[in-house]
């Protein structure tokens, strides 16, 4: 019996050497965690700015966590079809032809799409819903679509530069598209969306406007179906579906988020934290997804029901890069709070810290899930993982975590 305890494989040696392994991922991926929790707290700072904006044009909040998980869905999806491609020897910087310029053109077909898709179901969750909001069809088409073609202008080129830099450098596009991708999305977006305001409420500019935008978003769609190369088609044949689900569950978190505004514009501390934890979790959920797909495509893991120890080890991972990232972003937001905005606007340093770090371990628990079951189903029906993962987690994470972070502020006495 001793020697039989003595000859099993222990689990902490097991985890400890993995993790000494993987110290290269360990350092590139707390780099592009926390690169992208400043960018996030930038969005928070923004968030707080335009609370007069959203007290101002109500039903703007509605369409916020929508239009900034739907640039982090289309585009961190998009880096993750790119790093499978880089680590399979099939990519090639060629923006006529290939695997980016297909992946270019669905981007710019998606942005669209989503866009006029977001704006009709937001403004009829509203009416359903009994969801107060003064803006018309017409208004939430010209601010999700034109705000969404802005910021995915800049986007798609920083996309392109992420993926050319980690061929140069030999970064793993992995550990650092996910964070930096949906850091650039969340600080683009949000005044993206205010600069798109400017267009609303112009007699009769605004209604062409808004009819352009819809019959070029639809002739996109059908083209792009139709007459688009193999792998085109394929892309936007597999991210209508997801997309549409994942724009319904934001819009979700949009009209929870307009019910309890204000809440957030009382405690800025909490509008600064919501962007970077809300995308937080998507983008550590975004690693291990971009992770487990390009190691189940080079048959490193098995598309199991139950995970492999492989997996586990991702896990692993994935929550040591949340454990600092909750914890840094939590106190950062107070700190922030405390020196842009009068006193009064945060519960305390250690309140913001403690209620980060508990949400973001619900938060966290659930991207895991998502990410690994959203991976090997996917793979299992004969899809993209690629293409599935990233959006699934966005859904998944952007609703759970806004229920994570409420079910925390209930625990630490801040809602009734």
């Amino acid at each position: 019996m001793r020697e039989r305890l003595r000859n099993r494989p222990r689990l902490r040696p097991k985890v400890y050497g993995y993790l000494t392994e993987e110290k290269e991922t360990l350092r590139q991926g707390f780099a592009a965690l926390f690169l992208s929790s400043a960018g996030e707290l930038i969005a928070g700072i923004v968030l707080a700015s335009i609370s007069g904006t959203l007290e101002e044009l109500v039903g703007l909040a509605v369409l916020i966590p929508a239009a900034i998980g739907m640039r982090g869905a289309i585009f961190g999806a998009m880096g993750s079809r790119l790093s499978t491609s880089i680590q399979t020897g099939l990519f090639s910087f060629d923006l006529r032809r290939g695997v980016l310029a297909e992946n270019v053109q669905a981007a710019a077909v998606l942005s669209l799409v989503s866009g006029v898709f977001l704006a009709f179901l937001a403004r009829v969750l509203c009416g359903i819903l009994g969801v107060e909001t003064e803006l018309s069809v017409v208004d939430y088409v010209i601010i999700s679509t034109a705000g969404g073609i802005i910021a995915g202008v800049l986007l798609l080129g920083i996309t392109v530069l992420v993926a050319r830099l980690s061929v140069a450098r030999g970064w793993d596009m992995d550990n650092i598209g996910a964070p930096m991708l949906t850091a650039a999305g969340d600080i683009l977006t949000l005044p993206s969306l205010v600069i798109a305001t400017y267009l609303i409420g112009i007699p009769v500019f605004s209604s062409v406007l808004g009819a352009a935008l819809v019959l070029v978003a639809g002739a996109a769609g059908y083209f792009g179906l139709r007459a688009g190369v193999e792998n085109l088609r394929r892309i936007l044949a597999e991210s209508f579906p997801i997309l549409a689900m994942t724009g319904t569950v934001t819009i979700l978190v949009g009209v929870a988020l307009q019910n309890r505004e204000e809440q957030f514009t009382t405690l800025l501390a909490l509008s600064i934290l919501l962007p970077a934890f809300l995308q937080e979790g998507g983008a550590l959920g975004g690693i291990l997804s971009s992770r487990l797909s390009s190691k189940i495509h080079l048959g490193l893991i098995a598309p199991r029901g139950v995970p492999q120890f492989a997996a586990f080890r991702d896990f692993t991972l994935t929550y040591i890069f949340a454990a600092g990232v909750y914890v840094f972003i939590g106190g950062a937001s107070h700190l922030l709070a405390v020196a842009l905005f009068p006193e009064g606007t945060s519960p305390g340093f250690l309140a913001m810290i403690g209620i980060s770090a508990l949400a973001g371990l619900i938060a966290t628990t659930a991207a895991v899930l998502a990410a690994y079951y959203g991976s090997t189903i996917s793979y299992r029906l004969g899809l993209d993982p690629d293409t599935y993962g990233i959006p699934i987690i966005t859904a998944a994470v952007d609703l759970l975590g806004f229920m994570s972070l409420i079910i925390a502020l209930i625990v630490f006495g801040l809602v009734g």
